[in-house]
């Protein structure tokens, strides 16, 4: 056999061992690959001790202690649970696990003084999007505040545009610089 051919052989041995170990990788029962599926326990109570439970964020490897200010969690029907550091990755989280139907989703009350700050859940917060504070993990600062009136306040002396949630994770297409193909 020529050296060629062995190479080729070789090559195409290594290709299919990395597809067959990939496919055994994904669950059995959906399809998500096995390091995207939360790795703590079913856990009714994630809020309990979250730093302790969730010390580093699962997508980018961040210190969530040290950056409790854009933490999120997120915890899932099935109570599976997602400690991340940033409104960015718990998109990751949502989209990776689209699977799972969320339960509760918390985010940092950037506005107030507790440190840590505390989590409430995003459903009653106000975003400010694109302030000139210090952002975590996004081009445009995404903050978010328990009380609508602190969040003014803020926008008052940053800018920004006040939004919810959902805006929040949606970022506009005309904010991105797109480069061509």
């Amino acid at each position: 056999m020529k050296r060629r051919d062995l190479l080729k052989l070789s090559a195409l041995t290594g290709l299919a061992a990395i597809s067959t170990q990939a496919s055994a990788e994904a669950c059995s029962t959906d399809g998500t690959p096995n390091q995207f599926i939360p790795k703590k326990a079913a856990d009714a109570k994630p809020l309990e001790n979250e730093f302790e439970k969730y010390p580093k964020c699962p997508y980018c490897g961040m210190d969530r202690k040290e950056h409790h200010r854009a933490r999120m969690l997120v915890q899932y029907s099935d109570d599976l649970n997602d400690g991340v550091c940033s409104i960015h990755c718990l998109s990751l989280s949502l989209g990776v696990n689209i699977d799972r139907e969320p339960k509760n989703i918390w985010g940092p009350d950037y506005g107030s003084t507790i440190e840590p700050r505390p989590l409430v859940p995003v459903d009653q917060m106000t975003y400010l999007i694109g302030a000139d504070l210090k952002h975590a993990m996004t081009k445009r600062s995404k903050h978010s505040f328990a009380s609508t009136d602190v969040a003014k306040e803020f926008q008052a002396k940053h800018g920004g545009t006040l939004a919810k949630f959902d805006d929040a994770c949606a970022s506009p297409i005309s904010t991105w610089q797109l480069t061509p193909a």
